[in-house]
């Protein structure tokens, strides 16, 4: 997260200094700026790579690495939000303001699909838990 947060801080600052009134000088050295991402950019690279080598590498339970527990969790809240996305498409307040205006109906339960989004909140509680508590034990492999 703090390289992330560092890569983002720099592609601000460059962006800042692509630009400047004819014979001003930038604030900061644009080749400056460039150089530090890059080496940014690189020790993220290494950073990313060492994790993705040690998640595919953990065990998380039988059959299953800590990569694929992460797929998992991340399917997980992707269907919550598609499912809490309908949701509140369909109990969106639609005015009608005259009796011959067409009638809108839902074509789903809602009671059904909450259920399930709350069920898939509580799998994704647990499983990040899960996750986390498995990374204070485990090691980068560098």
């Amino acid at each position: 997260a703090d390289a992330q947060k560092r890569i983002q801080q720099l592609r601000e600052r460059l962006i800042r200094v692509v630009r400047v009134q004819e014979g001003d000088k930038p604030a900061e050295d644009p080749q400056e700026l460039r150089a530090e991402l890059a080496r940014t950019l690189d020790e993220y690279n290494h950073l990313v790579k060492a994790i993705n080598r040690t998640n595919a590498a953990t065990p998380f339970s039988p059959g299953i690495t800590l990569t694929d527990a992460l797929a998992n969790r991340e399917v997980l809240g992707m269907e919550r939000d598609i499912l809490y996305s309908m949701v509140q498409a369909a109990t969106e307040q639609r005015f009608m303001y005259s009796r011959t205006e067409i009638r809108y109906v839902t074509t789903f339960s809602i009671h059904e699909y909450q259920k399930r989004i709350d069920d898939l909140a509580k799998l994704f509680r647990e499983m990040d838990s899960a996750i986390q508590a498995l990374n204070w034990q485990v090691d980068l492999i560098e």
